[in-house]
């Protein structure tokens, strides 16, 4: 159940440590079961209207999914059995144990998320499923606990927005790469500018509104890092469901869910 936008308006600009610390303790509320003062998303069935299947939904434990995606990065990964997956932002676990049944027993799933909460809860769900090929590492995005060229496909929902440092997660996430690996991201971009309240507003902060940038600026970052192949794919429709994120606020009009898919040159041939 979603709760109102309660305001939060910071007086003058957080620092990056600030805005790490802000959404971690939110994050870390919501693993151990709480809200806090922002919505916790539409909830797990919600998932149904984000590409996922209730065959999906089944097949992991209860309370892997916690509702807080804005899309369905597994649609558009193509993985495939053998491949090494991270997910950036991991939660709870439910995009990697959906991974590793599309990789199976030869592939490896690696979960990275900054929560210590979260990262304890997605290893208890890896426990019940009894998954040897999946594994959760306490760490930030922008400074992956992943060795160099270790991974075939980068997958993500909904988290690159919460950085402050876009830039550097970019950079990392075609650091751990392996030549001709790609990413398959569902996020939320900007598709106005956000009125000033919302800007300097906390909990749309960390509510995955106020960190958003424009699909162009998410382009040049991946540019920048040395991606090809790029493709930031706006979702116009998803502004039904984002709405419900903070009613009353209006958020459906400055941002919506995009898919983001762009790929490390160099594919290594062919064996």
């Amino acid at each position: 159940m979603t709760q109102p936008m309660t305001e939060q308006p910071v007086t003058g600009p957080m620092t990056e440590d600030g805005i790490r610390a802000a959404v971690r303790a939110q994050y870390s509320r919501i693993a151990a079961g709480g809200c806090g003062p922002v919505a916790c998303g539409p909830g797990a069935q919600a998932s149904l209207g984000l590409g996922y299947s209730a065959e999906d939904l089944e097949a992991v434990p209860e309370g892997a999914n916690l509702g807080l995606g804005c899309g369905n990065p597994q649609a558009i990964a193509a993985l495939r059995p053998g491949e090494v997956v991270l997910d950036l932002g991991a939660g709870a676990g439910f995009d990697c144990f959906l991974a590793a049944r599309q990789v199976g027993p030869g592939g490896q799933v690696i979960g990275v998320d900054m929560t210590a909460e979260m990262v304890r809860k997605a290893r208890a769900h890896a426990a019940t499923l009894g998954l040897a090929n999946v594994g959760f590492r306490l760490g930030e995005i922008e400074h992956l606990p992943v060795a160099d060229a270790r991974v075939d496909v980068i997958v993500s929902n909904c988290v690159i927005n919460l950085s402050p440092d876009k830039a550097a997660v970019f950079r990392e996430a075609f650091r751990v790469l392996r030549p001709g690996g790609r990413l398959a991201i569902s996020d939320v971009v900007a598709i106005a500018a956000l009125p000033d309240g919302l800007q300097r507003d906390i909990t749309a902060l960390t509510g995955c509104v106020a960190g958003a940038i424009e699909a162009e600026a998410v382009e040049a970052l991946l540019r920048a890092a040395g991606f090809v192949d790029i493709r930031v794919t706006v979702r116009p429709e998803s502004r039904a469901f984002i709405r419900d994120w903070l009613p009353g606020s209006g958020i459906e009009a400055y941002v919506a869910s995009a898919t983001i898919e762009a790929v490390k040159p160099g594919a290594a041939c062919c064996g």
